[in-house]
């Protein structure tokens, strides 16, 4: 399966992952959603930046998901995990987060590596908000240009 992890400009994710400060993509949710049971190791993730264009591609090696009970399981997956998953200082302290989240899918990443001819892709039928895509093939969705 292909994955489309669309990130946030402010938080400069992509940087982070292309010089392995950041090994692990995590997604945090009060709901379950995509990529929840829907990745499993081996998977291809794009990363784009919202708005631009696909620009790296990694390898999930291992796949966590965590029923989030209490706010200490949540800070105790941060104090495990948050350095790997590129948080800052205030990031890492759950408490500056306002709703403790339900789920969180953590995706290791290997083989990352960036593309060389970026592309776009259209989002139709995922909805507009929608900040991870699952499709069998990521040319299902890329948008060719001449």
């Amino acid at each position: 399966m292909h994955h489309v992890a669309i990130m946030k400009p402010v938080l400069n994710m992509i940087p982070k992952i292309l010089s392995g400060q950041k090994t692990i993509e995590s997604r945090w949710y009060q709901t379950k959603r995509a990529p929840w049971d829907q990745i499993k190791k081996g998977d291809t993730v794009f990363f784009k930046d919202s708005g631009k264009k696909v620009t790296i591609r990694g390898q999930a090696s291992t796949v966590l998901q965590f029923e989030i009970k209490d706010h200490e399981q949540a800070q105790a997956i941060l104090d495990k995990y948050g350095k790997q998953i590129g948080f800052t200082e205030d990031q890492l302290n759950i408490k500056k987060w306002g709703q403790t989240p339900k789920y969180c899918i953590l995706i290791f990443l290997e083989k990352v590596q960036k593309i060389e001819e970026p592309f776009m892709i259209n989002k139709k039928g995922f909805g507009a908000p929608a900040a991870w895509l699952v499709v069998k093939d990521i040319e299902d969705i890329k948008v060719n240009s001449f």
